[in-house]
């Protein structure tokens, strides 16, 4: 009997320890990326700085009267087919970029990924 008590005391001492153990261990957090809107309208990236997490995709529509592209400014890593009125392109930030419409090139646009 003071053998079988032993254990379970033994044993309850052991998932105490395992519990407290691992609830000391960091928490993973795992982030839903989410879906962000740019809007191109009167010659303009709306927002014209847009900050996103990492994996987050990105949105631009154009909703002007003229057809505009978005391409990536330093060395053109990545760019949209031309979006007439109302068509869109998207994409996965991974990171931080300038970017501006090479059809009209003042207009101009950054995205900022943590």
């Amino acid at each position: 009997m003071h053998y079988t008590l032993e254990i379970l005391r033994n044993s309850i001492y052991f998932l105490c320890f395992v519990f407290l153990l691992s609830s000391c261990s960091p928490v993973q957090e795992k982030t839903i990326p989410k879906v962000h809107t740019v809007e191109i309208k009167q010659m303009k990236f709306q927002p014209a700085e847009l900050t996103v997490q990492k994996g987050d995709t990105v949105v631009w529509i154009n909703k002007d009267i003229v057809a505009h592209d978005v391409t990536e400014e330093s060395n053109k890593a990545w760019t949209s087919s031309i979006l007439p009125l109302g068509k869109s392109w998207s994409m996965v930030a991974t990171q931080s970029s300038n970017y501006y419409c090479s059809i009209h090139v003042v207009m101009k646009g950054k995205l900022v990924v943590q």
